[in-house]
């Protein structure tokens, strides 16, 4: 799913030819690469609770949303760095978007365009919820105020429960999308054959509401085997689990946005080869390496 880097691999060759490989390696990254945000990524940079971006938020009345029930804006203050990928957030079913609000500051700090959004009822199931997504970002590329800090070709989808379903919904019905990230996803569909978007589910071991064994897990097994995909399981959690600051859902949520919206290769580190068992994972499974 990465971009070509044919590029980039002419230039270095050309660059050992003349022994300047060492010079021409950045360059040739950066040439290759318009997308990367933000310095090089470490483990402290991607657990931090805030990135090295300021955030800035804007609301959207639900009067002034068409096809969603408006919600937060949160975005990078800065516009040194050109325009960024954005992701459009969705709750489950009978929450709102304070539900999932900690995760509007946190992705924009470190370097996209946050939408958290309230559904058009709180009781909308993951079909609408999807369609409901798909109308934030278009409302976030073709009306809102900070339209013009937006790459409308690097969009991606998350949600809680209902909302992660709707994710899902969301990548089968808009191939475009460049991430998808279901968070604990409930959706009565298992199967999701159809999707083209790099996907990464996260599911947790002790969620009684939508059990990995018949949520989480069918999905990503469903999943096409040609696609970028991970499941990550955490450990010791509970469907509500997304409802607060979680590192290590944070942690994988930005690496794998980076690595798909931004095509940046810099967080392939952080995804394969595929994590161990931890202390707050309880399993990872993933296709590595990615964009092969």
């Amino acid at each position: 799913m990465a971009r070509p880097r044919a590029f980039t691999a002419g230039l270095v060759a050309l660059a050992a030819a003349a022994g300047l490989t060492g010079a021409m390696t950045t360059g040739a990254q950066a040439a290759d690469n318009p997308y990367e945000r933000g310095p090089d990524p470490t483990t402290a940079s991607i657990e931090a609770a805030r990135g090295p971006y300021a955030v800035s938020q804007t609301t959207v009345s639900s009067l002034g949303a068409t096809g969603f029930g408006g919600g937060t804006i949160y975005y990078p203050t800065t516009t040194a760095d050109g325009t960024f990928g954005a992701v459009a957030i969705s709750p489950g079913f009978t929450g709102t978007q304070s539900s999932i609000a900690w995760l509007g500051p946190r992705l924009a700090s470190q370097g996209f365009v946050v939408f958290t959004i309230d559904t058009l009822t709180t009781l909308d199931q993951p079909d609408s919820r999807g369609r409901q997504l798909l109308a934030a970002l278009d409302h976030l590329t073709q009306r809102s105020p900070v339209r013009g800090r937006i790459d409308s070709t690097r969009l991606g989808v998350m949600g809680h429960s209902m909302g992660g379903g709707g994710s899902l919904e969301a990548a089968k019905a808009r191939p475009s999308l460049q991430a998808a990230i279901p968070l604990t996803g409930w959706n009565t569909d298992k199967t999701w054959p159809e999707v083209r978007t790099p996907t990464l589910v996260i599911g947790a071991d002790g969620d009684s509401v939508a059990p990995v064994s018949s949520h989480s897990e069918p999905f990503y097994a469903s999943l096409p085997a040609s696609l970028d995909k991970a499941y990550l399981e955490l450990n010791n959690a509970t469907h509500f689990t997304p409802n607060s600051p979680d590192t290590t859902l944070a942690k994988y949520s930005v690496s794998w946005l980076k690595r798909f919206i931004d095509d940046d290769s810099r967080y392939e580190q952080f995804l394969c080869p595929v994590p161990r068992p931890s202390l707050t994972i309880e399993e990872y499974r993933g296709t590595c390496p990615h964009g092969s």
